[in-house]
């Protein structure tokens, strides 16, 4: 009878062992963490992108000043190109006729002697609005009275005003297109001319016209 006691403490222990051997392989004391639901959760998302801010675009005005002045070259012709308007720039709105008055002259980098001539000037506008192009005017051109054109080499000049029309409502500036088309003697007191030509650009801002709807 002792034996079987015996035999059945031994096996109990054995049982004990085992149930503790098992109960080894579990979490440690000191590591609880998966636990404890009071411990801050790490979000896995990506941080917000900032938001880039739009990019304002300041109005060129190359008449802010009351006028500007262009160096041009045609050819072996240099050209000093004076623009500016009687008409203040503050005026200059959409349905407003907007004067632009230019004068011209030129000298030849190797002169022999020859003349030259402006043949004929073409004002090409182009109208900005805040989103992009507006319908423009159609160009203004002055063709030469005279043949073979107007003498325009120094100390003599050409001048000439333009007349903008009423423009779209919407538009914020104007881009006047200009191209000089100058026919240059082949020798002195030839009949015999060469063509050359200088295009040019001058941006204006168009004023906006004061708000009279008496609306707050």
């Amino acid at each position: 009878m002792a034996g079987r006691l015996f035999r059945g403490i031994a096996a109990g222990a054995v049982a004990l062992a085992t149930v503790a051997g098992v109960s080894a392989c579990g979490t440690a004391p000191w590591d609880q963490s998966r636990f404890n639901t009071d411990a801050p959760e790490t979000s896995s998302s990506a941080p917000a992108t900032p938001t880039a801010r739009p990019t304002i675009t300041p109005v060129v005005n190359e008449l802010a000043t009351g006028s500007a002045k262009h160096l041009l070259q045609a050819g072996d012709i240099a050209m000093t190109v004076d623009y500016y308007s009687t008409l203040s720039m503050d005026q200059w709105t959409a349905e407003a006729n907007k004067p632009i008055t230019f004068s011209l002259t030129g000298a030849l980098g190797t002169d022999d002697g020859q003349s030259f001539y402006l043949s004929r000037v073409t004002l090409t506008p182009a109208v900005d609005g805040p989103t992009g192009s507006l319908p423009a005017p159609a160009p203004i051109t002055d063709q030469a009275a005279v043949q073979p054109g107007y003498y325009i080499k120094s100390p003599y000049s050409y001048s000439q005003t333009f007349i903008l029309p009423a423009l779209d409502p919407a538009a914020t500036s104007v881009t006047l297109s200009f191209t000089y088309e100058i026919l240059l003697q082949t020798a002195p007191g030839s009949n015999d001319y060469a063509k050359q030509t200088a295009s040019d650009q001058l941006t204006v801002a168009i004023a906006q016209a004061p708000d009279s709807s008496g609306g707050e």
